[in-house]
């Protein structure tokens, strides 16, 4: 059979724009040391009898202990283990170092917090060019609601679910105009007052505006703070803090101001804190409420998609979770 003339390279990258999930596969050595690889060619195969297939490079140093063990476990990676991922990739480290694991049917390595696992036996083996394909029939198998890991084009990647072509917020036409429901500013900016109205509930029970709210954020994630600095973490919302906003924080015993190194600095009291917790707390329920409907991994891939979008249109505010010791050297870079 005549070889293709064109570029491996360019073959293999055009292979890898197929996005995948991440699985990690074990099994045990002939001396019954466990035994483990990431893979990305895992597929299904047949549901009755229920199979699926793999394939293993014939150069690869586990090829011996997946040929000669007829059991083996697939490990559909969560969007947690993007770490364990890495490390099964790698070579010459004790992989399965420091890692619990489940007794399952078999005596091969079982890991936790997978999105899926199966037990699986081998039940043929075939050659595939530069590879062995295991076909292998599934004995016992289980699942989670944990988000998978993606693969795509050489990076890992987040699953997110796609709504039908055609499917809008209203049920009715969109007017004749050229503002229209896709713009990414409106469903940014709707979805950000849907998800915080009930902090502003919260917000008029304490007697607080928004403007209060993010101050004393601001405060519970970095204290004793300068009141320039405090504005520099609250740019992004178009408006500055004054003294005299900072003056009545201090007369609602939320925030204290101190004198250091000639500089006022202001810190959250203890009622601050209990505020800021209340916050938090509600925040994470509103949070809980919307992985119920949308599902943890459409939430997951949306984090990341939004911090990709902060990133990209950032003006170069500084980061309010890095420690003191960062930020000093990015000054100093």
């Amino acid at each position: 059979m005549a070889k293709a003339s064109f570029d491996p390279q360019e073959f293999r990258s055009a292979l890898s724009t197929f996005t995948t999930g991440v699985t990690i596969i074990t099994t045990r050595a002939e001396n019954g040391d466990p035994v483990g690889i990431t893979a990305n060619s895992f597929n299904s195969v047949s549901l009755n009898p229920p199979m699926v297939l793999w394939s293993l490079d014939k150069s690869a140093m586990s090829l011996s202990a997946f040929t000669n063990n007829k059991h083996w476990n697939v490990h559909i990676l969560s969007t947690e283990q993007e770490a364990l991922s890495g490390r099964f990739a790698s070579r010459g480290e004790d992989k399965f170092k420091g890692l619990e694991l489940d007794q399952g049917i078999n005596n091969i390595p079982l890991m936790r917090n997978c999105t899926a696992r199966f037990n699986c036996r081998t039940a043929f083996m075939y050659e595939g060019g530069d590879h062995i394909i295991f076909v292998g029939e599934v004995l016992n198998f289980d699942k989670t609601d944990l988000p998978p890991l993606a693969f795509q084009s050489g990076q890992y990647a987040l699953a997110a679910k796609k709504p039908r072509e055609g499917v809008q917020l209203s049920a009715t036409p969109p007017p004749e105009c050229s503002y229209t429901e896709d713009l990414l500013g409106y469903l940014a900016g709707r979805a950000h007052f849907q998800l915080v109205a009930s902090l502003r509930n919260l917000l008029q029970s304490q007697k607080l505006d928004e403007q209060q709210f993010f101050i004393l954020s601001v405060l519970s994630i970095q204290d004793n703070l300068t009141l320039d600095e405090i504005n520099g973490f609250v740019d992004y919302t178009g408006n500055s803090v004054s003294e005299a906003e900072m003056e009545k924080l201090q007369e609602y015993d939320l925030v204290v101001r101190v004198n250091k190194d000639n500089d006022s600095r202001y810190l959250l009291t203890g009622n601050g804190r209990d505020a800021s917790v209340k916050h938090i707390a509600l925040a994470k329920a509103v949070e809980e409420q919307v992985i119920d409907q949308l599902g943890a991994g459409e939430v997951e891939a949306l984090k990341f998609l939004l911090k990709r979008l902060i990133k990209v249109t950032d003006p170069g505010l500084p980061d309010l979770w890095s420690s003191g010791e960062e930020k000093n050297v990015k000054t100093s870079a």
